[in-house]
C-alpha cells in the first residue's frame, strides 16, 4: 500500500521559515518525480515545486520561485519543501505527490498558516 505521509506545518510569522518533509513507502521512490501542489478553500490546487527523479531537475511555481527549494533524499524516500520568507499567501494546505507515467498518488496533507 502506497503512502505519502507530510509533516513540518504549523504557524509561523511573515519572514519565518519551515520546512515540509514527506516520506514515502510502498512505492519505488526513486522512480517517481515528485511535487508539492498547495490549496486555499475555494480554489484550485496550484503546483508549487517538483523534482525530477534524482532530483537533477527541479521547477517552481511564480510565486514561490526565490524562496521556496525542493529537495530529496532517495535513500531515506523523502522529499523535502523548504519555505523561507513566508508571506500571509502562503497559507495552505500543501499536498505531496509522487507521479511516475500513468500511476499517481497524493498525501493527505499538512496545514501551513502564515500569520502575525
Amino acid at each position: 500500500q502506497v503512502q505519502l505521509v507530510e509533516s513540518g506545518g504549523g504557524l509561523v510569522q511573515p519572514g519565518g521559515s519551515l520546512r515540509l518533509s514527506c516520506a514515502a513507502s510502498g512505492l519505488p521512490f526513486s522512480s517517481y518525480a515528485m511535487s508539492w501542489h498547495r490549496q486555499v478553500p475555494g480554489k484550485e490546487r496550484e503546483l508549487v515545486a517538483n523534482i525530477s527523479y534524482a532530483g537533477a531537475i527541479t521547477n517552481y511555481g511564480d510565486s514561490v520561485k526565490g524562496r521556496f527549494t525542493i529537495s530529496r533524499d532517495n535513500a531515506k524516500n523523502t522529499v523535502y519543501l523548504q519555505m523561507n520568507s513566508l508571506k500571509p499567501e502562503d497559507t495552505a494546505v500543501y499536498y505531496c505527490h509522487a507521479k511516475r507515467i500513468w500511476y499517481e498518488y497524493w498525501g493527505q496533507g499538512t496545514e501551513v498558516a502564515v500569520s502575525s
